[in-house]
């Protein structure tokens, strides 16, 4: 399979990449067959994306997988598509660490031979914008930087100005000028307003009307401009044919953190998915065990207290010894509250810590960690993953824990996933492509907990 792909990347953060990469997903979706991709950790803007186009947005981590498993996840994932694209993450050039490739949009771009297009904030930029066009372009010969984006352009005469500096400096085309606006979508502090709390309509249209001074036309045709290359297209997950199980999946304005890979590992495994929505009601619906992903329940936490069937139900499974795995916001609504510094909603009380917010960080990693002999889902796994949270749990619990931190921040600054019966708390997001057993693992823990082992 050879597909056309661009790499929508930018100069950095903040100047627009997310949404003009959106719009031009949702004009080019009236015609084309768009697959979307991000790179690095992100569960916001792969949402956008999939609104755009109405595929799942994949997430492209050199952190998370190898060479090889990457390139597969790009191949299935595009097998069908007329075009992919993929929105880069900070700056083009921003990785892991100062100056190496690792977790950078440069390195994913150069790892599927991919055309570059620059969005670059061009305000009160002329001379200066091609300046930086010519760093970006000179800093790294493989990377093939095809075309540039202006964002933030005032009106007619800055934007003779600022096209003829950066294609007549550098030889690079202008393929798109976005004209200056003061309004921008709404963020919170992990990030953009998720779209299950958006009119998805009307954000979309949003996104269209930014991308439309870009030239449809030389975006495509910069696409097609790469080497061809073929990639594979066979399903990335393990495929398992032992018991069926169900596990129940909250998905909502709370509860929204989710790769899509994750829930596909656990189908291929064996699980037949129900979802449900308590933070608009529903109980916890039976099943054989749950997973609780993050997003906000912090935002939602009044309207998640006040939800006791769905607390309640929590609890009941988890001293019943059913598998229970909780992601970040899912780890806080096993807590006995969360406490926000000016009220305590009471939550399911799995774990007798409180999960508190705070006004910095705890967490903005990437993770390395070993599993514990005690965790009972992935028992000595070498676990990659990643964190961004603002709350911590009080007291610390003594443990036991599920994983050993050796790169990152978890519960202590050491360690993990607390442990409780067959509950497992964790500030940790794993992606299943990353943790190849985490379907079958999940399946096995739950298939185990029932068994009463």
């Amino acid at each position: 399979m050879n597909v056309r792909r661009v790499v929508i990347a930018g100069v950095g953060s903040g100047v627009g990449k997310t949404t003009i990469a959106t719009g031009i997903m949702a004009l080019l979706s009236r015609q084309y067959r768009v697959q979307a991709f991000k790179v690095g950790p992100d569960f916001i803007d792969p949402m956008y994306h999939s609104a755009a186009t109405g595929r799942p947005s994949r997430n492209l981590d050199s952190f998370f997988m190898d060479g090889p498993t990457l390139e597969n996840l790009f191949g299935w994932a595009s097998r069908d598509a007329d075009i992919a694209i993929i929105e880069g993450v900070r700056g083009l050039y921003d990785g892991l660490t100062s100056t190496g490739d690792v977790g950078s949009t440069a390195e994913i771009a150069k790892m599927l031979d991919a055309s570059v297009i620059l969005v670059l904030n061009a305000r009160s930029l002329a001379k200066s914008a091609a300046a930086q066009v010519l760093g970006f372009k000179m800093l790294d010969r493989q990377v093939r930087l095809e075309g540039v984006i202006l964002n933030q352009v005032s009106g007619p005469r800055h934007r003779q100005k600022a096209i003829e500096a950066v294609e007549q400096l550098t030889s690079t085309p202008v393929i798109g000028v976005v004209e200056r606006r003061n309004e921008s979508f709404p963020e919170r502090h992990l990030g953009l307003v998720t779209m299950p709390e958006r009119d998805a309509a009307e954000t979309i249209a949003t996104t269209k009307e930014y991308a439309a001074g870009v030239d449809l036309d030389q975006l495509m045709a910069a696409a097609e401009n790469r080497g061809e290359r073929s990639f594979p297209e066979a399903c990335p997950f393990i495929q398992e044919d032992g018991p069926r199980v169900k596990v129940g999946v909250p998905r909502d304005r709370a509860f929204s953190f989710y790769y899509p890979e994750n829930i596909e590992s656990m189908r291929a495994a064996g699980a037949e998915i129900v979802e449900f929505h308590p933070t608009d009601g529903d109980g916890l619906p039976e099943a054989d065990s749950y997973y609780l992903g993050g997003g906000y329940p912090e935002v939602y936490a009044s309207r998640l207290s006040d939800n006791t069937d769905f607390l309640d139900g929590l609890k009941t499974v988890s001293d019943q010894g059913r598998l229970v795995y909780g992601e970040c916001g899912g780890l806080m609504v096993l807590c006995t509250s969360i406490l926000d510094g000016r009220s305590e909603h009471p939550m399911a009380g799995v774990f007798e810590s409180k999960a508190e917010l705070t006004l910095h960080r705890q967490g903005l990693a990437y993770v390395m960690a070993r599993a514990t002999a005690d965790n009972f889902v992935f028992q000595g796994a070498e676990i990659r993953g990643h964190e961004f949270h603002y709350s911590k749990l009080v007291p610390l619990p003594r443990g036991p824990y599920a994983y050993d931190v050796k790169r990152g921040t978890g519960i202590d600054g050491n360690h993990d996933g607390i442990l409780k019966n067959h509950t497992v708390g964790t500030y940790m997001h794993q992606h299943a492509l990353a943790n190849k057993e985490w379907g079958r693992g999940f399946i096995r823990a739950t298939i185990d907990s029932l068994a009463g082992r």
